[in-house]
């Protein structure tokens, strides 16, 4: 194995560090380079999270004003639509009802945990904590991969002495340069590089092949252990000082916990406003830190990450990590779903969820925003078709998977074009009794975009609207839903046409 390591001492608990920047010629060398000082803003984060709870009245007020509007446009008859729109219209009500109680669980778990100690509260964690990066080295992903790394060894030793940030890399990538220097910076980071000789038993590629290496690694290093735990981190996506906290907090309450403890656990992946390059993919992005807050927190605080993961903020417990592996084989390119299906179904009702957050970045163009819907519905509908993984495990992903994919038959747009030939715009549902489901829907689809955009405002520098920031986000989303249907066309599309997968990485200039 060709690992790139930098040298294995470990920083005190309380020494302090300055970054030195250095040359590298032939071997890597170290500078007693611990912790960039903490700012009062990371502390400023921290506190403005600790009174943070999902809020519910939007919803009600959204449902009340839809319900209305519907009622009063309905009249008795039905016209050819009809019993279109009935079944289309009716059929995301599972999703939404799962969604509201896993808002509703959140707001209590929130209460419940505040009761014991506050959101702001540092913990020292006994446990070593190695965060995994896997990056694919291009230049146009270094910019990021910096800024998180960079976040990694400033806020993370604040809660773990006992720290480690692995920047997994394929061998001759071409910022490998760059990132090597990068690893000279601190202690805490080592560059691992994944030679293009390894190959896996089953075969697998792109993102899963390299963290199958670094876990391989690990094993090989004795760090499969139970007081070791593994953070999967992009290489987009830093940590402030308020997700060390919720991190620490939740490890060290499973030291107590005895055979209930948990192994893996999932944060919320949100977007600071200053990471975005493009104000339109900021602001469709608004629906996946609600996602969190939802559906994820709905399954996998349930025990049954049965909805999937995402890689970034996914924290496993390295000894079971090492039971289950990465190497799914060469179709696998949404390997953090698959992942959690195959815990799901050994460690059933071992999952956690927790208020922690991570700052990410939205696709900088529109293009990349469908090159990156494509592939995520593209591996997930493979993976909601594989025969290999119990039906009742992937029964959840497999429907929300299609309600994705459907989603442009829903759309207004359509349903009007298919009423323009026709000669009937009339789309009164067969009855009556679904208008509060439809009405349901909607201010569900409404509030995710409202209450994701608060949280992306208030993980942003500027924790304020701007004043069309609101009003856009609900005007927009009849288009940010025809946005996300063609990608998961484009990946129903892909997935048709079978072939090779292709595991696509959006370019991350910030």
């Amino acid at each position: 194995m060709t690992t790139h390591v930098a040298p294995s001492r470990r920083d005190e608990p309380g020494e302090r560090t300055q970054i030195i920047p250095q040359q590298r010629s032939g071997e890597t060398h170290v500078m007693p380079a611990v912790r960039i000082p903490i700012t009062t803003r990371a502390t400023t984060m921290a506190q403005r999270h600790a009174s943070w709870l999902p809020r519910m009245w939007p919803l009600v007020a959204w449902f009340v004003v839809v319900l209305a509007v519907t009622l009063f446009l309905s009249v008795k008859s039905t016209g050819p639509l009809g019993a279109v729109v009935t079944v289309l219209w009716t059929y995301p009500v599972i999703g939404t009802i799962l969604g509201l109680a896993g808002a509703v669980v959140t707001r209590r778990r929130l209460r419940r945990d505040r009761l014991t100690a506050a959101d702001d509260q540092i913990i020292r964690c006994r446990d070593r904590l190695v965060v995994v990066v896997p990056t694919i080295g291009r230049h146009d992903t270094y910019p990021a991969l910096d800024r998180v790394v960079h976040s990694y060894i400033t806020y993370l030793p604040e809660c773990f002495p006992k720290l480690r940030v692995d920047v997994v890399i394929e061998e001759g990538c071409e910022a490998a340069e760059k990132i090597y220097k990068l690893g000279e910076i601190s202690r805490y980071i080592r560059v691992v590089t994944v030679p293009r000789s390894y190959h896996t038993v089953n075969g697998t590629k792109f993102k899963s092949r390299a963290n199958n290496y670094v876990h391989e690694l690990r094993i090989a290093q004795h760090e499969d252990r139970d007081d070791v735990w593994v953070l999967h981190m992009d290489d987009d996506t830093g940590v402030g000082l308020d997700t060390a906290i919720a991190l620490a907090r939740l490890i060290e309450q499973q030291r107590g916990l005895g055979d209930e403890a948990c192994h893996l656990a999932q944060g919320i992946l949100t977007y600071p406003r200053e990471h975005a390059r493009n104000r339109l993919t900021w602001l469709a992005d608004a629906s996946r830190p609600i996602a969190d807050v939802t559906i994820y927190s709905a399954f996998t605080g349930g025990g049954h990450p049965l909805a999937g993961v995402h890689g970034e903020l996914l924290l496993v417990r390295a000894s079971v990590e090492a039971e289950i592996g990465w190497d799914f084989g060469p179709e696998a390119i949404v390997e953090d779903a698959q992942f959690a299906l195959v815990f799901s179904r050994r460690y059933p009702g071992r999952s956690a969820w927790f208020a922690g957050r991570c700052y990410g970045a939205s696709p900088a163009t529109v293009r990349d925003f469908f090159r990156q819907r494509e592939r995520w519905a593209w591996g997930l509908i493979g993976l909601a078709l594989d025969d290999r993984i119990p039906l009742r495990d992937r029964l959840y992903i497999g429907y929300s998977t299609f309600t994705w994919v459907i989603s442009p038959l829903q759309h207004l747009g359509t349903i009007l074009l298919v009423g323009w030939v026709l000669g009937s715009y009339d789309t009164v549902p067969i009855t009556l009794l679904v208008l509060p489901i439809w009405a349901l829907n909607m201010a569900y689809a409404i509030w995710l975009y409202t209450e994701g955009l608060r949280i992306n405002v208030s993980v942003s520098r500027r924790a304020k609207y701007r004043w069309w920031e609101g009003i856009a986000v609900i005007l927009l989303v009849p288009i940010f839903s025809l946005m996300e249907g063609v990608g998961a066309i484009r990946g129903l599309i892909r997935h048709l046409r079978g072939g090779q997968q292709q595991f696509v990485v959006i370019a991350k200039p910030i």
